[in-house]
């Protein structure tokens, strides 16, 4: 009896110990080890919104379609923006038309400052030679006409070098005037290309919202294109695992959608989380809660996990907003050990 009662109490303590020891390893793992259900699947949004406004005339895209990256979304009315085309083309036409007159009356004045120059010259000569002759040869009277007539050569040369300059500000003038008729051009030309809305990049119309005859509002959003380049999963493990975590770590990924299954690695790991106990108040000073909860959770902290795209299973469908399950395999087990 003695030796029964022996071999039940140590069948009984080993099953205690050994049920205890595998309580403490699922206590472990369910605390500590590097785990969560609680990941969602996130990509990159694209609003978009025409830049111009005016009547949608074609839509060519439907809801949930894919597209490629430069493909027409829609089309605002374009009659508008391609008369304004026109008319900056005629801008730019009179503006070039009145650059080259000024250019030909440069022309002209420099002509003009060059003969001017030359009477100029030949009287100034003229004048002196005179001046030089003694008094019984030519009158002092004539003497005197020659310096007057050299000296309004010399008023009529100036007033020339002065057009010639009056002409040349008008010239740079008329070039400026070019120079803004052809950045109006290219405005309008801008504004007559952004009446077709093109998608940005390669992905998926969501959330259509415009219609042939709709109003389009410049920078107002009509649909949503996500970014099919662009999925991650963002997990959110509890504060207790971030122990367990390091950049560039091995992550097994199962949706909920399927229970499909691949692989990813942790990208980053968000380093701020609204403190929902510590709001600031409204005069700028901390509001702290004056209560206290015995049961403290452990807060959520986002880890971005990058998805091994070259090795989706076929077929796999990614939505923003699906939840997943993921597994972190630390490339540093002792970590997780220590605990």
């Amino acid at each position: 009896m003695k030796l029964s009662t022996l071999i039940r109490f140590a069948v009984t303590a080993i099953v205690v110990l050994v049920a205890a020891l595998v309580g403490h390893t699922m206590w472990k793992h369910y605390m500590y080890s590097p785990w969560t259900r609680d990941g969602r699947v996130r990509a990159e949004i694209v609003r978009i919104a025409p830049d111009v406004a005016g009547l949608v005339t074609d839509v060519r895209v439907i809801d949930n379609q894919t597209v490629k990256k430069g493909d027409i979304l829609f089309v605002v009315d374009r009659a508008r923006y391609e008369n304004a085309v026109a008319q900056a083309k005629a801008n730019l036409n009179a503006a070039e038309a009145a650059a080259r007159a000024a250019g030909a009356s440069i022309n002209a004045a420099s002509a003009g400052a060059e003969q001017s120059k030359a009477n100029y010259e030949m009287y100034q000569a003229q004048s002196e030679r005179r001046q030089k002759l003694i008094n019984n040869v030519i009158s002092a009277e004539d003497k005197a006409n020659a310096a007057a007539a050299a000296n309004a050569a010399k008023a009529g040369w100036q007033q020339t070098l002065a057009s010639t300059k009056q002409a040349s500000a008008a010239q740079q003038q008329s070039l400026a005037a070019v120079a803004q008729a052809q950045v109006e051009l290219a405005s309008a030309q801008l504004n007559l290309d952004r009446t077709e809305v093109l998608a940005p990049v390669d992905g998926f119309v969501t959330n259509l919202d415009v219609r042939v005859g709709d109003y389009a509002n410049a920078g107002t959003p009509r649909l949503a294109l996500i970014d099919s380049h662009s999925y991650w999963i963002y997990g959110y493990f509890e504060e207790t695992k971030l122990p367990g975590l390091r950049i560039g770590d091995p992550v097994d990924i199962r949706l909920m959608s399927g229970g499909v299954q691949f692989k990813g690695s942790v990208e980053s790991i968000a380093r701020g989380i609204t403190d929902a106990d510590n709001p600031t108040g409204s005069d700028l000073l901390a509001d702290v809660n004056p209560t206290f909860n015995w049961v403290r959770l452990a807060q959520r902290v986002p880890v971005r996990v990058k998805i091994d795209a070259d090795h989706l299973p076929a077929g796999t469908v990614l939505s923003a907003g699906m939840t997943a399950t993921l597994i972190v395999h630390p490339s540093h087990p002792d970590a997780v050990a220590a605990r």
